[in-house]
């Protein structure tokens, strides 16, 4: 017994103080899932507090080998797994801030760390290095596989919601209200909070740093608060964001160059519109969700409280407060939009016939195939050439800590979502990969 307690004392030490490269057996386990038959690939499936990286980034490494993704196996730290081998490798020791920025074009990873006196640091890790030294067992200290890119200005206020650059050349990053009120001409009125949650209210900002030089420059000011921002991984210069209420916002999706022109709605919606999680999927191609998870009236079959103050919450699923407004139901079209960055146009890819409608989506870079999840915790894929929408996977757990967020890959072959299904506590995730079915791989293309 005493063999044993300090062989589990030695690994709850190693694990707290592990360094970057350190390496955990493979949990892979391939689940069948029960409604739809369709194989899940859960790439870890220990409680361990696993998050994948929000929906608008790329998960997979340039090499489509590896994913990156938070996780308490090391607090603070994050970590990749082998999609074939299922091997598990700390890549950040130190920890981080916000979003891991995974490049497409090189083997580097890139995020924010805090510094002394609120100034921010960008730093790089050459994940190919830390790789093979891992495979190998010859670590060397994190300086060898560690860069920093530059430190922000503690006036600057930045934050760690941060996008990569198609060229890698720069990030993109929020910053605080003071900052942004700076490059706002004083005659610009600035919004309030919008909507229960107190959130949306202004100025917000967007800076940028140079990753070769550290070279620091303000992108653009608006009178509301920033969230989300992303860059077009397929365009150098494009980035869009949106403007963060917790919910319903009054124009939610925005775009603008790296230069500060061209500022615009990227889809202009109407009071009635509830528009939600975007995400640049192509070239072109943004993907928006057009809520329909609303009844009209307080109906008996939706799970709401009713507060003292007469305003309607809903515990398990957002949306239902009435001090939304009348927005977000099924009296106009709602669904999974896809807007042409370059014509404006925007179609309706598909929608659920009923319940909260498709919540957040994404889309693969070819064009052939769109996904979105809903209050369900249910994954549909969309046929865009046809317009047949499948059931993926369900049974995910609306209680689960998150949402399921679907990202496709670059080739539009596989979906990466995070799971409760396998949680004891049907709260804490995991990260499983769902494949586009081969018959509809197989359909011809033109």
């Amino acid at each position: 017994m005493k063999t044993l307690l300090n062989a589990i004392l030695l690994l709850v030490v190693a694990t707290a103080f592990s360094q970057i490269g350190t390496r955990f057996p493979s949990e892979k386990k391939i689940v069948k899932d029960p409604i739809t038959g369709q194989k899940l690939i859960f790439l870890t499936t220990n409680s361990e507090g696993d998050s994948k990286t929000y929906p608008t980034h790329p998960q997979w490494t340039s090499d489509g080998e590896w994913l990156i993704f938070r996780s308490n196996r090391v607090k603070g730290e994050a970590m990749a797994v082998n999609e074939k081998s299922g091997v598990l490798v700390q890549v950040t020791e130190g920890g981080y801030n916000g979003t891991l920025c995974i490049a497409q074009k090189s083997m580097k990873l890139y995020f924010m760390r805090k510094a002394l006196e609120d100034k921010m640091q960008i730093i790089e890790v050459d994940l190919e290095a830390v790789f093979k030294d891992s495979k190998a067992g010859k670590m060397k200290p994190v300086s060898s596989y560690e860069r920093v890119c530059g430190i922000t200005n503690p006036e600057m206020g930045a934050s760690g919601d941060m996008a990569l650059d198609a060229d890698e050349e720069r990030v993109y990053f929020r910053v605080g209200k003071e900052e942004a009120a700076k490059y706002l001409d004083k005659s610009v009125v600035l919004e309030k909070s919008f909507g229960p949650r107190n959130m949306g209210a202004g100025p917000g900002g967007i800076g940028s740093m140079n990753l070769k030089t550290g070279e620091l420059k303000h992108v653009v000011s608006v009178p509301f608060q920033i969230g989300h921002i992303q860059s077009n991984i397929w365009n150098s210069g494009e980035i869009v964001f949106c403007w963060e209420t917790g919910g319903k916002s009054p124009q939610r999706t925005w775009t603008v160059m790296a230069d500060g022109t061209g500022l615009r709605p990227l889809y202009p919606e109407s009071d009635s519109e509830w528009v939600t999680h975007e995400a640049v999927i192509g070239k072109d191609e943004v993907a928006i969700a057009i809520m329909g998870h609303r009844k009209i009236g307080v109906e008996k079959d939706i799970p709401v409280e009713v507060a003292a103050d007469g305003k309607i919450r809903n515990p398990v699923n957002p949306g239902q407060e009435s001090n939304w407004g009348a927005t977000g139901t099924r009296e106009k079209p709602t669904g999974l939009g896809i807007v042409n960055l370059r014509t404006r146009e925007m179609i309706i890819a598909g929608q659920t016939k009923s319940g909260s409608g498709l919540w957040h989506v994404h889309g693969s870079a070819d064009g052939r195939w769109a996904v979105g999840d809903d209050f369900s915790r249910s994954l549909y894929l969309i046929d865009r050439k046809t317009n047949e929408m499948m059931m993926l996977t369900t049974g995910h757990k609306e209680t689960a800590g998150d949402h399921i967020h679907p990202t496709f890959n670059r080739e539009g072959t596989k979906i990466q979502i995070q799971s409760a299904m396998l949680s004891e506590d049907n709260k804490t995730m995991n990260i499983c990969i769902v494949n586009v079915p081969k018959e509809w791989l197989k359909r011809k293309t033109k």
